[in-house]
C-alpha cells in the first residue's frame, strides 16, 4: 500500500480539493500562523480573473480551401533598425546578383569558359596592351625624327636654293641687283680698245665684282661671265661673246663701290692707261645697279663633278 493510502487511513486515495494539489504536498500546514496556500499562489493575478470561457471547438477546415484565403498572422513584434538594415543589404545583394547573372548570361562564351581560360585571356589582353603602347611610342619617336628630318631637309633646301641663286648669278643665268658702280669708257678707238676693256673687267673681278654686263651706245648689252671674250671689231668697235658693240661703253658692276673704285684707280691701272691714250673713265656709285642681261647656259662637254 502506498504512503498516500496510509495517510488517509482508508487505503483509498482521498480526492483533492479544488485549487489544491493532491497528496502530501496539498495538505494544509499544521502551524497555526501558516498563511493560506491560496494567498501565496504566485500565479494568482492581482486583479480578479476574467470568467473562463467555455471551449468552443474550432470549425473544421473545409477540404479544398485555398491557403491564399487565410489571413496572415499578425506580426508579434516590430523590426528593429538593425533588422531593417539587414533587409536592405539583402535586397541590394539580391539585386547585384541578378544584374551579374544577366550580364554573364549575355555572353554565353564567357559563361562557358573555364577559369584557366579566363586567366589566359586576361594575360593575352595585357600583353597586347603592352605591345600597342610600344607601337605608339615607336610611332611617336618616328614622328619626332620625321619632323627633325623635315626641318633638316627644309634647311638643306634653303641652302641649296641660295647656292643655286649664287651660281646662277655667277653663271649669268639669273638677273641681279645691288650696290656697285656704273663705269663709262669713252675716247678714241685706241683708248677704248678690247685690251683695255678686258683689263678693266679683270681689275673689277679681282676687287670682288659679283655680276657685270657691258652695253654699247645703241643699248645692246652682253652679260660678262668667266668665259666672256673681247676682241676688236673690224672698222671700229668691240665684239663681245660674238656680239658687236660700239662706243662709248658702260660697264655695270655689282660689288662694294669703294673697293671697286680703288681697284680702277690704282697707279698704272685701267684709269691711268685709258687717260694716257686720250680716253676717259668715269665711275659712278649707285645703290641699285641692275644687271639684267642673261647669258645662255653653257653646256659642258668634258668637265664632270668629282663624286
Amino acid at each position: 500500500m502506498s504512503e498516500e493510502h496510509r495517510e488517509t487511513g482508508t487505503g483509498w486515495p482521498q480526492p483533492a480539493e479544488p485549487g489544491r494539489p493532491s497528496g502530501p504536498a496539498g495538505e494544509p500546514d499544521p502551524r497555526p500562523d501558516a498563511p493560506d496556500p491560496d494567498e501565496l499562489s504566485p500565479l494568482a493575478p492581482a486583479e480578479p480573473a476574467a470568467p473562463e470561457q467555455e471551449d468552443v471547438p474550432e470549425p473544421a477546415e473545409e477540404p479544398g480551401a485555398s491557403a491564399a484565403g487565410a489571413k496572415p498572422a499578425p506580426v508579434s513584434r516590430r523590426l528593429t533598425s538593425a533588422g531593417a538594415m539587414i533587409a536592405v543589404l539583402l535586397a541590394l545583394l539580391g539585386f547585384t546578383l541578378v544584374v551579374q547573372l544577366k550580364t554573364t548570361s549575355t555572353d554565353p562564351t564567357l559563361a562557358a569558359t573555364r577559369e584557366e581560360d579566363l586567366v589566359r585571356i586576361s594575360s593575352d589582353l595585357d600583353s597586347r596592351e603592352r605591345r600597342l603602347r610600344q607601337d605608339i611610342e615607336a610611332l611617336e619617336e618616328s614622328q619626332r625624327q620625321l619632323r627633325s628630318g623635315e626641318q633638316g631637309r627644309q634647311a638643306a633646301l634653303e641652302e641649296a636654293t641660295r647656292r643655286a641663286d649664287e651660281l646662277g648669278i655667277l653663271a649669268g643665268t639669273l638677273p641681279a641687283v645691288g650696290p656697285g658702280l656704273s663705269v663709262r669708257f669713252e675716247g678714241p678707238e685706241k683708248a677704248v680698245e678690247s685690251e683695255r676693256i678686258l683689263d678693266a673687267v679683270q681689275e673689277l673681278r679681282g676687287a670682288g665684282a659679283e655680276a657685270m654686263q657691258i652695253a654699247g651706245a645703241d643699248g645692246t648689252a652682253v652679260r660678262i661671265i668667266a668665259s666672256t671674250y673681247f676682241v676688236d671689231a673690224p672698222g671700229g668697235g668691240l665684239v663681245v661673246d660674238g656680239r658687236r658693240l660700239s662706243g662709248p661703253y658702260v660697264i655695270s658692276v655689282i660689288g662694294d663701290p669703294a673697293t671697286l673704285r680703288t681697284a680702277l684707280n690704282i697707279p698704272g691701272g685701267v684709269v691711268a692707261s685709258v687717260e694716257e691714250a686720250g680716253g676717259n673713265v668715269t665711275p659712278v656709285d649707285s645703290e641699285a645697279v641692275e644687271v639684267s642681261q642673261l647669258h645662255a647656259p653653257i653646256k659642258l662637254e668634258h668637265a664632270r663633278p668629282v663624286s
